[in-house]
């Protein structure tokens, strides 16, 4: 590089959107900006209860504008000329009802506070029944459509979202012309697309959640949907066949678009993916290694090489794709349903005086009231920390099983439930939040003991994320647990910087992700080593864990089928 070069990524999380300005000859963040999405801050259109979370398309499209913007304002000095690249990364899946021109049908009118015609967020869990129908209906055709998605498809996911959605609302079934990811919607828009049928569909989103496969030629065949529900007759012909990797472009910014950012119709759009992914570039994953997006949730993405993943299928993951995160590589995905949420769970739960109570109070005015509520719901968690870390290791401990929002691998089945075991009258707020945070790491062992087992070898874990860089609490918990070091990566925003390092691909400042990941990578600057002495109690301990986590599959299991309870092998 000859000359100052500038790519822009954008990270769009489950409560907000990052943008970071970055300078594509190493990395260096120019300016970051983070927006939160107003109407999901207020719990709009979501059900928590009913495990329903929608989010509506203008939190995203205020969200793009003003964080752009504002990197842009920050770095100041006229840097808008010098950006070459811009791409994003979105959660997922996280599908929409759009018309024919790639219109998401809650920014049409009749439809503008619909639930059912925003995007459907990944942790949306109201499709559980049309999950559990795919997997049988799968069982009975002679090629398996779920081998590449770990041989269980889950409610998080594309087909079950859609087929849902078309189920319970006539009105946005008539409507509806395609279904499409947040990954692909953005680009679509920013590159000025005017028709569903043009949008560049991302590979990771395709491979990982909608059941496309080269093997297949495409998406499994109609008639596989259509003997599921007739509702999804022909719906194949209204998505794609072909799939795109993140490091081709969709585009160049539209004039619209250019005019609204402050940006040149010069800037390429790279096609989108998913944040774990890209944040796994981001973070400089290696062959092998398991890059660890911790967050909300967790996303866990490995990959190796495609000539070494012949003939090997990982069982109960979230899917192994061909270049869904470096091409010439195979993707692999799992990950948790539930991460920084089971202890955001955890204090609002503890909390509930503070928001309940002290708006009310007769001591101090309402000012002070809101003031102490702030301060300490700051508090909560970093104190907590501090208490648990210093409560002595025992086998009798309080004991949790970390699926509070269900559990995505192993084995996906979002019909599962946490639990909580070993109470008694000493157990404080301490003791109960050091077992969840527990039993997120065993959730994160079960994960690679996964991998390990199905003959893929995980050899160091990369950590990522807001929990990787706020905890070190869990972070030396799950080194210990796991038995491996961790390695935090340096960068605050690592989802958004791997963002723009296929930004600068797009662009044409580097010719690989390899290289733009070589150049661009900002390194590690925590390492978390495993305590050799705990490694006997916290093997004894996790095998609580996956004994109580039998049991509570087994509660569940007969509560939805209305059965008497039988002796279990477990429990004799």
């Amino acid at each position: 590089m000859n000359k100052t070069q500038f790519v822009i990524g954008v990270d769009y999380g489950s409560d907000s959107v990052r943008s970071v300005l970055i300078d594509a000859s190493n990395g260096e963040e120019i300016a970051s900006s983070v927006f939160n999405y107003p109407r999901w801050r207020d719990g709009l259109y979501c059900n928590s209860a009913e495990n329903r979370f929608r989010q509506h398309p203008l939190d995203y499209l205020e969200g793009l504008e003003v964080t752009i913007k504002d990197c842009l304002q920050k770095a100041g000095n006229n840097v808008a000329d010098l950006v070459k690249g811009l791409s994003v990364d979105t959660t997922g899946s996280t599908p929409v009802a759009v018309n024919k021109f790639g219109m998401p049908l809650a920014l049409t009118p009749g439809f503008e506070q619909n639930p059912n015609a925003m995007f459907i967020l990944w942790k949306d869990h109201t499709s559980v029944a049309e999950a559990a129908q795919i997997n049988e209906h799968a069982a009975k055709f002679d090629i398996n459509y779920l081998k590449y998605v770990g041989g269980i498809y889950s409610s998080e996911w594309f087909w079950a979202k859609l087929l849902h959605i078309l189920r319970i609302d006539d009105q946005v079934r008539n409507a509806c012309h395609s279904w499409v990811e947040h990954c692909d919607w953005i680009p679509f828009l920013l590159t000025g697309g005017t028709r569903a049928d043009n949008i560049k569909r991302s590979r990771c989103a395709a491979g990982h959640k909608a059941l496309w496969a080269e093997e297949f030629g495409g998406l499994p065949p109609n008639e596989f949907f259509s003997s599921l529900d007739p509702l999804l007759n022909g719906f194949t012909s209204r998505l794609f066949t072909e799939t795109y990797t993140s490091d081709q472009r969709a585009g160049y910014l539209s004039k619209e678009w250019a005019q609204k950012l402050g940006l040149s119709t010069n800037v390429a759009v790279g096609v989108g993916a998913f944040d774990a992914h890209m944040g796994a570039v981001g973070g400089q994953i290696e062959p092998y290694h398991l890059s660890k997006v911790m967050g909300t949730s967790t996303c866990d993405i490995l990959v190796a090489p495609t000539s070494e993943m012949q003939g090997k299928l990982v069982r109960g993951i979230c899917g192994q794709v061909n270049g869904s995160v470096i091409p010439g590589m195979t993707g692999l995905e799992a990950g948790q349903s539930a991460f920084g949420d089971t202890y955001a769970w955890f204090k609002n739960m503890i909390s509930w005086p503070l928001d309940n109570l002290l708006q009310d109070s007769s001591v101090i005015d309402g000012k002070t009231a809101e003031a102490l509520k702030t301060e300490m719901s700051e508090r909560i968690i970093p104190e907590l920390s501090k208490q648990a870390q210093l409560l002595p290791l025992d086998v009798e401990n309080e004991l949790a099983i970390d699926w509070f929002n269900g559990r995505r691998t192993p084995d996906a089945d979002q019909t599962l439930k946490g639990a909580i075991t070993g109470l008694n009258l000493g157990s404080d707020a301490p003791k109960v939040f050091r077992s969840l945070a527990e039993a997120t790491c065993f959730g994160a062992k079960s994960i690679v003991d996964r991998f390990i087992q199905e003959g893929i070898p995980v050899k160091g874990i990369i950590g990522i994320g807001g929990v990787a860089k706020k905890s070190p609490f869990v972070m030396q918990m799950m080194a210990d647990v796991l038995g491996m070091p961790i390695r935090i990566h340096q960068f605050k925003h690592t989802c958004a910087l791997g963002a723009a390092m296929f930004a600068a691909v797009v662009a044409g400042i580097y010719s690989t992700v390899e290289e733009a990941m070589t150049a661009m990578g900002r390194g590690f600057d925590v390492e978390y080593y495993p305590d050799s002495q705990l490694r006997e109690i916290y093997s004894k301990r996790y095998r609580q864990y996956n004994d109580l986590g039998k049991f509570v599959a087994w509660q569940i299991g007969l509560q939805s089928t209305n059965s008497l309870p039988q002796a279990d092998p477990i429990l004799l």
